[in-house]
């Protein structure tokens, strides 16, 4: 069976490992793997605050986070663009004064 351990116990271990300089040790007195608790200390430099997200959520730094935010707004103003052109076009047709005959 797969243990699951939270964002806060993997904190605590990865603060831990530094405070005492030696890894391999706390992964044995917690009962973790030592691949695993150095798997976390990595992605605890690099992500800092945003690491152990959770299952399935993305890690990403603040910049990372505001650019996606950015290009999903991106996307949606111009799916707006496109719906006033289409919308523009089809009126326009309607009311006579098109230029096309």
């Amino acid at each position: 069976m797969r243990k699951k351990f939270d964002k806060e116990f993997k904190k605590k271990a990865v603060e831990l490992s530094y405070a005492r300089g030696n890894a391999s040790e706390i992964a044995d007195e917690l009962g973790i793997a030592r691949a695993l608790l150095y798997r976390w200390r990595k992605e605890f430099r690099q992500y800092k605050d945003n690491s152990f997200p959770g299952h399935g959520t993305p890690k990403m730094t603040d910049l990372e986070r505001e650019n996606a935010r950015l290009q999903k707004e991106l996307r949606e103003a111009r799916m707006e663009r496109d719906i006033l052109k289409k919308a523009i076009s089809i009126f326009s047709a309607n009311d006579g004064k098109s230029t096309s005959l």
